[in-house]
């Protein structure tokens, strides 16, 4: 992994990014990648935003995985501040390699320097093999999930 580079993500990595959300069956419902101007209007707020770390794997000059980082204080477990890991994305052809493992552990990592006590995310119910990966990783699938679309 050490060809792998993880940073800020840019308004010129968003093709790549819209690309990787919609390469899925659902991702392909909710995605639009032939219309960036909402994802560049949602980069521009995310930037703006210092708990928030939009980042992108590159590996060879290319972008192979994405994934965002929110950083939540808190009050409850007695003020502690806990982060949220979403949108995590490798691209079809880097599936297997490891990336992913690496691209967790380093929002573990910035979670630890941030201070957080607890690391959360959410995965669809259908995504089954998404679930072993992150239990593989320590996560524990510890509560039950809403949502409500507006």
């Amino acid at each position: 992994m050490e060809d792998l580079e993880i940073r800020a993500a840019v308004a010129e990595d968003l093709p790549a990014i819209v690309g990787m959300l919609a390469d899925d069956p659902l991702g392909a419902r909710r995605e639009s990648p032939e219309d960036l101007v909402p994802y560049l209007d949602a980069l521009d707020r995310i930037r703006a935003d210092p708990n928030q770390r939009l980042v992108v794997a590159v590996r060879e000059g290319r972008v192979v995985g994405t994934l965002q980082l929110t950083i939540v204080p808190g009050l409850s477990r007695r003020g502690a501040t806990r982060s949220i890991i979403e949108g995590v994305r490798v691209h079809a052809d880097e599936r297997g390699s490891g990336l992913g493992t690496r691209f967790i552990e380093w929002a573990i990592e910035e979670s630890a320097r941030e201070n957080c006590r607890l690391v959360q995310l959410t995965s669809d119910g259908t995504r089954t093999d998404a679930h072993r990966f992150y239990e593989r990783l320590g996560f524990e699938a510890s509560h039950v999930g809403f949502k409500l679309q507006l």
